[in-house]
C-alpha cells in the first residue's frame, strides 16, 4: 500500500543520507521549500478543483452503505474556448466546493486550510488522531490521475501516515458492528464512516516525491473507515493521545524533557530515570492525580518529583 510505504521509504532515505559521505550523489531530494508559500499555491490549486468538480451527491441522500467506487466527482463541461460552464445537472450533481467542509489547523508553524466531503458519517465512535484504524482508500492527484488504492481492507497507524488523515479521521465515525464474512471468506461492513479529503502537499508528501505522486502534489484520498483501535506506541501505559499535552492533534510536538524523543514515544516522559509507567503510585491508571511534591504537575511529567522523593 504506497500510503504506508511511502512512510517507511522517506525514514530510509533519512538513513541513507545520514550514513553516505559527500562524495556520494546518489540520493537527490529536493531541500524544502517554505511551508507557508507553499500552502498559498496549493490552497489555490485546491479551490480551483474545488471549484470545478461536482459529485454525484443525490446518491447520497438514501440511507445505505455505500463505497469509495460510489463517490464519482467530474470536471466541469468547457466551452470551445476552455471557459468552465455551468453544472450540469444540479438535481442529481452538486459542486465540490458547496458541500465540502473546510477545517483550519496548525501544522509545523503554519496553517492549513483542508477539505472533506462527509457522505455517511459511521455509527461507532471517532478514532483519535494516534489510533490504528481499519479502512479501504483510493488516492488520486489533482490531475485526476490514481496512485493508489487498496484491494482488501488494511490497518494503519495514523501516526505512521501523511499528517493530512489523523486531522480528518477524528471528524468522522467508524462501525458500531462486527464484520460480515461472505462466502468468499471476505468480510462486509455496514454503516462506517465515507469520506473524501483534499489535502494541501504540506500534510501529504511535501518534497518528497516519487514515480507516481511528483513533490509538492495536493491529494485527493476517497475512504472507508470501519474500525480503530487506540496505541500506546512507547507502552508507558498512557494512551498516545493523552501525551498530547497541547491539544493539537500533533504530539510530535510535545517533548517534556526535550531529549528530542516526543512524549508518545518516550516511556521516560520527564527524564527523570523513572519509567512513566511506574509513576503511577496509586495504580489508579491515572497519572495526573500523582504529584508528589504538590507543585501542580503530575510525577511523570516532573523529573523534580523523584528527587524530593529521595531525600524524604
Amino acid at each position: 500500500m504506497l500510503l504506508k510505504r511511502k512512510f517507511i521509504a522517506v525514514i530510509v532515505i533519512i538513513m541513507a543520507m545520514v550514513g553516505c559521505n559527500k562524495d556520494d550523489d546518489s540520493i537527490d531530494i529536493e531541500p524544502p521549500r517554505d511551508r507557508g508559500e507553499q500552502q498559498i499555491v496549493d490552497k489555490d490549486s485546491l479551490l480551483g478543483y474545488l471549484n470545478s468538480h461536482y459529485y454525484n451527491s443525490s446518491l447520497f441522500e438514501t440511507d445505505g452503505d455505500y463505497s469509495i467506487d460510489d463517490v464519482v466527482i467530474s470536471e466541469l463541461p468547457k466551452d470551445d474556448e476552455g471557459n468552465y460552464l455551468s453544472l450540469p445537472d444540479p438535481d442529481i450533481n452538486t459542486l465540490l466546493i458547496d458541500d465540502v467542509v473546510i477545517k483550519t489547523i496548525n501544522f509545523s508553524d503554519t496553517e492549513y486550510e483542508i477539505y472533506y466531503l462527509r457522505l455517511t458519517n459511521g455509527d461507532g465512535e471517532s478514532p483519535k488522531f494516534s489510533d490504528d484504524i481499519l479502512v479501504s482508500y483510493s488516492g488520486q492527484l489533482l490531475n485526476d490521475s490514481n496512485f493508489d488504492k487498496s484491494t482488501t481492507p488494511v490497518t494503519f497507524d495514523l501516526m505512521g501516515v501523511v499528517p493530512g488523515w489523523r486531522y480528518i479521521m477524528v471528524d468522522f465515525n467508524t462501525s458500531s458492528e462486527n464484520a460480515i464474512i461472505n462466502t468468499d471468506g471476505t468480510l462486509s461492513y455496514s454503516n462506517y464512516g465515507l469520506g473524501v479529503m483534499f489535502l494541501p502537499s504540506g500534510l501529504g508528501y511535501f518534497n518528497t516525491g516519487s514515480s507516481g505522486i511528483p513533490t509538492y502534489s495536493p491529494l485527493i484520498f476517497k475512504f472507508e473507515l470501519y474500525k480503530n483501535q487506540h496505541n500506546d506506541h512507547d507502552g508507558d501505559g498512557i494512551l498516545s493521545h493523552l501525551e498530547d499535552l497541547n491539544g493539537n492533534l500533533n504530539p510530535l510536538d510535545d517533548d517534556t524533557d526535550e531529549d528530542d524523543i516526543p512524549n508518545f514515544n518516550d516511556p521516560d516522559d520527564d527524564g527523570d530515570g523513572v519509567s512513566t509507567n511506574l509513576e503511577d503510585l496509586n495504580d489508579n491508571g491515572d497519572w495526573d492525580d500523582d504529584d508528589s511534591n504538590g507543585n501542580g504537575i503530575p510525577n511523570y511529567l516532573d523529573k523534580l518529583d523523584r528527587l524530593q522523593r529521595e531525600d524524604n
